[in-house]
């Protein structure tokens, strides 16, 4: 097997991250394609196991194994290469339509095709819950239990009602929770060493107890790497999950308001490379400073960091965690509870803000079944609902 050099990783996942759209999933498929099939610097089953890692771990999952592709190529210089490669493109995209609309005051997001964005996210976090949910919660129990974090985090919100979400679900994947036993490997994946494991694992878990201590101080820079650290850290189930977690930290907090929270997730549709760059926009938008490039770059670095820190401190353990029956119930339950958070998003802030005539609920339907039925690229759908958003102004 070839290794590649920092400087080949870093344009490969440049050429991803400036191509790659469709989602978690569809960002796999690039990956393996571009590596396994084409430079063949990683055998299918390393790959898979790298796969199977990143789907446990909180945070971004396609980011985490690009990260982790990195690392078994060039150690911590090629995930850094990885990880900046497949990440700047849409995040400095961003931050650019973070500029535009603040030039344009922020009233701009309630014309037409800005609100078509918001229509545009209903229709993309909707696939989302079809196809978690059928992967999911495929039978009663894991249904309920998605219901039942649903309701939780409606009637209780922000990060503690989510926290509480996550938790159930795994106190009941343990108890009342059956998981499909699957015929694993065991192909040696390349690993940091456990003295590097071990660092970066105090560090995960040391920036979750001091930033909040540090933020308490009254410093906006600490204030916002703590938000959105702590959302990149707790965050189960890829992009979409993030939604609730980020409008609690910034929108409640009065940081950002919602019309322009959810232009930019809309925004975010329509980029290559992962949905966590949304971060970058947020930064750029704030109202308060930082922001801009710097505040963009700030939230966009402060929630990648637990992704990075927790790949290189879980690679060298992976192998006795995956074989945990504990380890791998409680996974059920919560990836059961991420799917009852997604539809609470959903319910709001999504669809209340996103729907607010009968013209938008077709538009979203719409948009809905050019995803469903028709297949169509989700960068491709957004524009489509910005344009629609425009007439549907114009008429109204």
């Amino acid at each position: 097997m070839t290794k590649l050099t920092a400087s080949k990783i870093f344009l490969a996942f440049l050429k991803l991250g400036l191509t790659s759209f469709g989602g978690p999933v569809a960002h796999l498929g690039y990956f393996r394609d571009e590596f396994v099939t084409r430079r063949r610097c990683l055998k299918e089953d390393t790959y898979a196991d790298l796969v199977a890692l990143c789907q446990f771990l909180p945070g971004p999952a396609s980011s985490q194994v690009g990260i982790g592709i990195g690392i078994s190529q060039a150690g911590i210089r090629g995930g850094l290469a990885a990880w900046a490669g497949f990440t700047l493109p849409s995040a400095l995209a961003l931050i650019l339509f973070a500029y535009g609309i603040m030039a344009l005051h922020e009233s701009v997001v309630e014309v037409g095709w800005l609100h078509g964005l918001k229509v545009a996210a209903v229709a993309v976090v909707a696939q989302a819950i079809w196809g978690m949910a059928r992967a999911l919660c495929p039978d009663k129990p894991r249904r309920i239990v998605a219901v039942l974090a649903a309701m939780l985090a409606l009637t209780w919100p922000g990060v503690p009602g989510q926290m509480a979400a996550i938790i159930g679900g795994a106190i009941l994947g343990l108890s009342s929770l059956r998981y499909e036993q699957t015929i694993t490997h065991e192909p040696h994946l390349f690993a940091p060493s456990k003295k590097s494991a071990v660092i970066s694992l105090g560090l995960f878990f040391g920036l979750l107890l001091i930033l909040p201590l540090l933020a308490a101080g009254g410093s906006q820079w600490f204030a916002l790497a703590d938000s959105f650290y702590r959302s990149g850290s707790l965050v189960f189930g890829g992009g979409h999950v993030v939604l609730p977690l980020l409008q609690a930290e910034v929108v409640n907090s009065g940081w950002i308001s919602k019309d322009m929270f959810l232009a930019g997730y809309g925004a975010a549709q329509a980029v290559p490379g992962p949905l966590f760059t949304f971060s970058a926009y947020l930064g750029g938008a704030l109202e308060v400073a930082p922001n801009g490039l710097v505040g963009g770059l700030l939230c966009l670095l402060s929630i990648f960091l637990p992704s990075f820190l927790l790949v290189v401190g879980i690679l060298p353990f992976w192998e006795g965690l995956r074989k945990n029956q504990s380890v791998r119930q409680s996974l059920v339950g919560i990836n059961a509870a991420v799917v009852g958070l997604l539809l609470a998003a959903f319910y709001d802030p999504v669809w209340s803000s996103g729907i607010l005539s009968a013209g938008d609920f077709l538009l979203a339907l719409a948009a809905f079944g050019l995803l469903m039925l028709w297949k169509i690229p989700p960068w491709l759908v957004v524009g489509v609902t910005g344009l629609g958003g425009a007439i549907i102004s114009s008429f109204a």
